[in-house]
């Protein structure tokens, strides 16, 4: 059990307070102490997080938790301070016990656009730093520790100059592979060399005796066909006798011609000469006769390459890195089927193709094994394959002969993709693989990407293809999940990625509960939860939802129902779903619970009991991702600190993110009116001109029969805000605010409460900043006009309305 001291408590409650946003001041720390957000085992663990930030997103990890005003540059004990974006959003950090030990340049960047996702695991003193919310995915930089710190276990949320938000951290066990460093073919795996078949037996169809000895030496009538003029001989079963060259001539000839290079001596160098122009290997002969003007010393050996410019593949080598290969040579091998010495047939089509082990050996481990293995199928001229595309397998073979993905008409291009990449894989070709995931993401479509992740999701080489797909699919959700049913084929682990995807874009929470309940139905008909509800009149759900009745119970706590109209969530308490479906209608009940409980006006006497429910409950429940909201088609602009640069006027005042900012009264991108006439001290351009203003007040007028006063902000018609959060400045004088409301409408006339404060003492000095969350159903109502309204006297009891600075935070469109 775990003893918090008042300061640690005090860290506690605030960020219970703010579970699904925490934000951190500058010089602060703000510790996980809960039992859950520690490393279950000491050394180990991942935390993922979303942070948004200028700069020095901190994080620190301890044995033990610190203090609210720790800082890691004061620390010495044993500790991990990983600091993304330091040095004023340039580098990545890590220091160990206050010591720097990495300063990467340009690595592990913040953001202070939008909240980025991130994800850092510790592992025995392995540190891995990736982007994104998937752990074990899309690694930025990993660093091993020579002397773990193995007891760190509580985990730190820290800054430096400016404040940091972080949401949705989650602390998980370290995932399962350790990662190694980047590789710099994206495939991360590589196919066997020809090199690997230089004298040895392995499907070698020549022999060459060498030397008075007669030593016996295998080679390959294919690379010889390639790589010499000279045919190889087809009579003598096979046998090339050499008795007057030595065998250490007859290897440099044979290296050679495998690898690309050898190494000679000088004695060698004429032997060599007369044996490659014997055979036809004229850049080998070329190179001999430059060397022989080339002084040696003793048994001093020169390295011969071959700087032939022909290439197997210019774009990926295959066969070997450095050896030169004739293209065309290679494709006619294929085309007429000389020297092959394997047929094979697809089933229901027959013979397709006359091929080379040894081709498909070098690029392809299942078919070396099946070649090599001293089974039958060793000796077996014939292949025989089921269940396969012809026309998927002929590119295939092209491909392994020519080192390109040959389709000819873009309309066959997306009908054989799909059977390309399933061979690929099969058959372990993770160049061809890797090329068909490249053409995959350039034709990616709303229509084709279901199919597309039905195949790769089996795939592990593919994972960077199905994050691209899922992503896609996210932001195209509406149609993906309405244009077809094509995505009731995708697997549970897909479709819930992409329900918990950060950039999912829905029209509305029902779409997402509809996609759920049709995804889970059992017959093809049933599409949206009034037609699935209508069915279940008749029928259980166990005979609606079938074997995805279990994988249902896990996707509908993923619906965010309190995003979801009022009335909506009344008529779905009212639904089969919610009598029959147990899941459902606690999910139902958590929503209403929340959306009823709003309570708008908050007096002094309410205070403490708000608190209390605030913690006990609300942060309880907004502590789940189901609270929040999902980016829609609305800009996030989220409160992080009072006068910061996130709210909507100031994001009006850059034109929306296309400069620099201007005041947005002078630009015309907003409108600021008052109660009272236009005056040295009733401005708009003044109220939102981020400037401090001594005198800057609305003046009382009557409304409906009520003295009152207000400031009033318009949008602009093609806009509106879901507000969330905002903030008031009290200008020089002495008129605090203590009843007023913040109210929200569509059309300027008819009004909306969406918070309503009743004595308020929060302002009690000029100059002072204050900011109030709005809670509840009304949040996510999206309003194009905004107004602070006086209720009340000030404590001058003046009907002035003393502010000189607004700013409204929320989802923007």
């Amino acid at each position: 059990m775990v003893v918090l001291g008042e300061e640690q408590e005090e860290q506690r409650r605030r960020m219970e307070s703010l579970s699904w946003l925490v934000i951190v001041p500058p010089f602060e720390c703000q510790w996980l102490v809960e039992e859950e957000l520690k490393f279950r085992e000491a050394g180990r663990g991942c935390i993922a997080f979303e942070a948004y930030a200028d700069n020095d997103v901190t994080l620190v990890f301890k044995e033990q938790a610190g203090s609210k005003h720790y800082h890691y540059r004061r620390d010495t004990t044993p500790n991990y301070t990983i600091v993304l974006g330091s040095h004023r959003n340039r580098r990545l950090k890590i220091e160990v016990d206050g010591v720097s030990v990495v300063d990467k340049i340009g690595l592990g960047l913040c953001s202070s656009a939008r909240f980025e996702s991130y994800w850092i695991s510790i592992y025995d003193g392995l540190i891995t730093i990736g982007k994104g919310a998937d752990p074990g995915h899309n690694v930025v930089f990993w660093w091993r520790d020579a002397q773990p710190r193995c007891k760190v276990q509580y985990v730190g949320l820290s800054s430096w100059d400016k404040h940091v938000g972080y949401r949705n951290i989650r602390v998980l066990p370290p995932p399962p592979q350790t990662p190694s460093p980047p590789p710099v073919d994206v495939s991360g795996e590589e196919e066997g060399l020809l090199g690997w078949f230089l004298e040895r037996w392995e499907l070698a169809d020549l022999r060459i005796v060498a030397g008075r000895e007669g030593r016996v030496v295998p080679a390959h009538r294919l690379v010889w066909a390639l790589r010499c003029s000279q045919a190889p001989p087809e009579e003598g079963g096979g046998v090339i006798r050499l008795p007057a060259v030595e065998y250490s001539v007859v290897h440099a000839l044979l290296q050679y011609i495998y690898t690309g290079r050898t190494q000679v001596t000088e004695s060698q160098l004429g032997a060599l000469s007369e044996l490659s122009e014997e055979f036809g290997v004229e850049s080998l002969v070329a190179q001999c006769e430059q060397m022989k003007d080339t002084s040696f010393r003793e048994d001093h050996k020169l390295e011969i390459l071959d700087s032939s410019p022909l290439k197997l593949l210019q774009k990926r080598p295959a066969l070997s890195s450095d050896l030169p290969i004739d293209l065309q040579k290679l494709k006619h091998l294929l085309e007429t089927g000389d020297y092959s010495d394997v047929d094979i047939y697809i089933e229901g089509h027959g013979l397709v193709a006359r091929a080379h082990k040894l081709m498909l050996s070098v690029w392809s481990a299942p078919f070396a094994k099946m070649f090599t293995n001293g089974m039958s199928e060793s000796s077996c001229s014939e292949v025989h394959l089921r269940d396969v595309s012809p026309e998927a397998f002929l590119v295939m073979l092209h491909f392994m002969y020519c080192g390109q993905v040959d389709i000819d008409e873009k309309e066959d291009m997306g009908s054989l993709l799909l059977p390309l990449i399933l061979l690929a894989d099969q058959f372990g070709i993770y160049r061809l693989r890797q090329e068909c995931c490249e053409y995959l993401l350039e034709s990616l479509s709303e229509d084709s990407v279901c199919s597309i992740l039905q195949v790769v999701a089996s795939m592990p080489g593919c994972r960077p293809l199905e994050e691209a797909c899922e992503e896609y699919f996210s932001k195209h959700f509406d149609y993906c999940t309405t244009a077809n049913t094509g995505f009731r084929m995708l697997e549970e682990a897909s479709f819930m990625r992409i329900i918990q995807h950060s950039d999912l874009v829905v029209t509305s929470e029902e779409r997402v509960l509809d996609a759920v309940l049709t995804w889970g139905s059992h017959e093809d008909d049933l599409q949206g939860w009034e037609a699935i509800n209508e069915q279940l009149e008749s029928c259980p759900p166990a005979t609606v939802f079938a074997q995805r009745l279990k994988p249902l119970n896990d996707l509908l706590p993923l619906v965010r129902f309190p995003l979801m109209p009022l009335a909506l969530l009344q008529k779905l308490e009212e639904s089969n779903l919610s009598n029959q479906i147990l899941v459902f209608q606690q999910l139902i009940a958590e929503a209403l619970e929340y959306l009823q409980s709003d309570a708008v006006s908050l007096t002094n006497e309410q205070k403490q009991l708000s608190k209390v429910f605030e913690i006990n409950n609300q942060s309880r429940l907004s502590s789940c991702i189901r609270f929040h909201h999902r980016p829609t088609s609305f800009k996030e602009l989220l409160y992080i600190n009072d006068g910061d640069r996130n709210g909507v006027i100031y994001y009006a005042g850059t034109s929306y993110g296309e400069h620099t900012w201007m005041n947005p009264v002078l630009i015309e991108n907003i409108s600021v009116t008052a109660s009272s006439p236009l005056s040295r001290y009733t401005d708009g351009k003044a109220l939102i001109s981020r400037r401090y203003q001594g005198t800057s007040f609305a003046g009382p007028c009557i409304e409906h029969g009520r003295s009152s006063a207000w400031w009033k902000v318009d949008l602009g018609k093609d806009h509106q805000l879901m507000c969330n959060y905002y903030t008031l400045r009290q200008d020089g004088s002495a008129g605090y605010m203590r009843s007023w409301k913040l109210q929200g409408s569509l059309d300027g006339e008819n009004w909306t409460d969406l918070r309503l404060h009743v004595n308020d003492q929060t302002t009690c000095r000029p100059g002072q900043f204050a900011s109030w969350p709005i809670h509840g159903a009304n949040a996510y109502l999206p309003f194009r006009f905004f107004r602070v309204l006086l209720t009340g006297p000030t404590t001058s009891l003046s009907w002035n309305l003393c502010i000189c600075y607004l700013e409204l935070y929320g989802y923007f469109k």
